[in-house]
């Protein structure tokens, strides 16, 4: 077998990195697609798609951080060879992640509307957001699952195969969203609803297309998956130890981006389609600076686990360059050709020139971000997992504090709004270097 300890060079950055970044534009390529054909339903629909995006988000960073948490611990094993051990961390993920997305399907159909009904002023919207979460949640134990699946792909140094279960993902999403939405070949028009059933069934494709991809590469034999799944007590407790603080960080994050995005529909329709169109910006533009992260995660837990802790520095550095080059292009290119994605939406020429001013303050961010998440996933790589969670309960109290005074209290422009992403990723980075400069990290096991 050979070995899944990595090596420390530009090639190896390149080549975790790349296939995860290539699997985490899909997703993102769904989301600009919903919001496209949304679009051509009018301002309103794709102004609610913010809302209901984010909501979903929130569940969706819930398996992020079980997939940060059980990957940071697959890549230690890897760096250990401790082959044997990574076949049932993964089915104790697996198990983790279903009971999860149970609780999210409780939670959404049985709390969420009241707390939209709550925090949003038109009862319209209210209706049409509870009708579309009660569907799309449905979605959510597939990509549990799917998100165990990049763990375990990613952490034994495998994300090549990533792109396949994210291509199928994409194709099946875009057809079944032009067809639901607006009743294309022969199919019902469901309209803003048809955008949920799509999205639940490129989920499920991408499931099991990776599943066969990793039944037919040899996978399943090589790290044993299948071998044990019988619940294992010290395993569940391990996970969940390193996961919680994950889940939790990520949890305030987009919770208070919900927030960030109630305050931005006090404001009118038009910022908050504009503030949707800026999330898009987020998600598509950044995925290479979230594939750095996650390659900061499983490079520095396995080189960690090769004893070989004098080198995590330098390694780190390193793939901040790579990111911060990435980010320092988009950014460029986003101020250059402006007019080139937001005419994309279809809302003509005064939802452009409101928008421009707005992704020039977020096209900037990308780039504080592109260093900040680099920094803050090598902690996670340590195993430290608690320290994220302080550091981002620092920047989510300055965020909120802000956003609260200068939409709610002083009513400015929401160029102004976004412009909290540069205190945001400013506090999650100041922390986060401490931490990892001062080496406190070095004794800490997992």
């Amino acid at each position: 077998m050979n070995s899944l300890q990595v090596q420390i060079s530009n090639r190896q950055v390149l080549k975790i990195a790349l296939p995860i970044a290539a699997a985490i534009i899909v997703p993102q390529i769904n989301f600009i697609t919903n919001n496209i054909f949304l679009g051509g339903l009018g301002q309103g629909a794709l102004a609610l798609a913010g809302i209901t995006g984010v909501y979903y988000l929130i569940f969706a960073v819930v398996g992020h951080g079980l997939n940060n948490g059980l990957q940071a611990l697959i890549s230690r094993r890897a760096g250990e060879n401790r082959i044997d051990a990574i076949g049932n961390l993964f089915a104790q993920g697996i198990r983790i992640s279903i009971v999860f997305a149970l609780l999210g399907m409780v939670i959404t159909w049985f709390v969420a509307p009241t707390v939209l009904r709550w925090s949003l002023h038109d009862p319209e919207s209210v209706n049409t957001c509870v009708r579309f979460l009660n569907i799309r949640i449905l979605g959510l134990p597939f990509l549990y699952v799917y998100q165990m699946r990049n763990a375990l792909l990613v952490g034994t140094n495998q994300s090549k195969y990533l792109i396949l279960g994210t291509a199928t993902e994409a194709v099946t999403n875009v057809f079944f969203d032009y067809s639901l939405i607006y009743g294309k070949f022969g199919m019902p028009q469901l309209g803003f609803d048809g955008a949920a059933y799509a999205s639940i069934i490129s989920e499920f494709a991408g499931l099991v297309v990776i599943f066969v991809v990793i039944r037919m590469n040899g996978i399943t034999r090589q790290l044993e998956l299948f071998k044990n799944w019988a619940y294992d007590a010290a395993n569940v407790k391990l996970i969940l130890r390193q996961s919680y603080p994950l889940i939790l960080q990520h949890c305030i994050s987009i919770i208070s981006w919900e927030f960030f995005y109630i305050l931005i529909e006090h404001h009118g329709q038009r910022d908050l389609a504009i503030s949707n169109t800026m999330r898009n910006i987020f998600g598509f533009f950044g995925c290479f600076t979230w594939a750095f992260a996650a390659t900061a995660n499983t490079m520095v837990s396995n080189v960690i686990g090769q004893n070989r802790q004098q080198e995590v520095l330098g390694l780190i550095n390193r793939i901040m360059y790579w990111s911060l080059g990435f980010a320092l292009s988009v950014c460029l290119f986003l101020n250059l050709f402006p007019h080139l994605f937001l005419s994309m939406y279809g809302q003509g020429d005064a939802f452009i020139d409101a928008a421009i001013p707005v992704m020039r303050v977020v096209s900037s961010a990308l780039v504080f971000m592109s260093i900040s998440v680099v920094w803050m996933n090598a902690v996670t790589g340590t195993g430290n997992s608690k320290m994220n969670l302080l550091s981002e309960t620092a920047a989510i109290t300055f965020y909120c504090l802000y956003v609260y005074v200068v939409l709610e209290k002083l009513n400015l422009p929401i160029t102004w709004g976004w412009a909290s992403e540069w205190i945001y990723w400013t506090t999650i980075f100041v922390p986060s270097f401490w931490y990892m400069k001062s080496k406190r990290w070095v004794k800490y096991k997992m």
